[in-house]
């Protein structure tokens, strides 16, 4: 038996929070650095839409992260969380359906958010190509030994010298 889906439920998938467009205007007036919304609907529990944006310094990390805090807060939209806003290298807002990600573009390109979330079908590996004959032999074969026993020998005998003291 299938569940037949009311207008109502499938407009409610389809609007964006409401935190989402005060994110939106809090982000472009604090001048905030390419910044990307990503739809994240379906592939998590967390939220609903994950943005991700950049500034120019840590004090300017901050700066955006509190003007998002205030203006959530100003609109009914309390913050489920912050965190990084001490350090200001990566600055994270937890709000209801959106989870906002403030990073310095170092950090950000180390991390690749974005990539994490992108819905586009990866590309198909290569084929394996199979070893030849030789190849298969020559990796079954022990590896020779380089040294001499009576070098190896002679090097277990040295004495250790302890470090002068001055």
């Amino acid at each position: 038996m299938t569940q037949r889906k009311s207008p109502r439920a499938a407009a409610r998938r389809n609007a964006e929070p409401p935190a989402l467009p005060i994110v939106r205007a809090a982000l472009e007036e604090m001048k905030a650095v390419d910044v990307r919304i990503i739809d994240v609907r379906g592939h998590n529990d967390v939220a609903d839409f994950m943005v991700v944006a950049s500034g120019t310094s840590d004090r300017h990390l901050r700066a955006i992260g509190d003007r998002v805090v205030r203006e959530c807060k100003t609109a009914g939209q309390r913050p489920l969380g912050i965190e990084g806003a001490d350090q200001g290298e990566w600055v994270l807002v937890d709000l209801p359906d959106v989870m906002v990600h403030l990073m310095l573009p170092r950090t950000r390109e180390f991390y690749q958010l974005e990539q994490l979330w992108e819905t586009t079908p990866a590309a198909p590996s290569p084929p394996r190509r199979k070893k030849s004959a030789a190849k298969k032999s020559a990796a079954r074969k022990p590896a020779r030994k380089t040294s001499t026993a009576k070098g190896a020998a002679k090097a277990k005998r040295a004495p250790r010298r302890a470090p002068r003291r001055s």
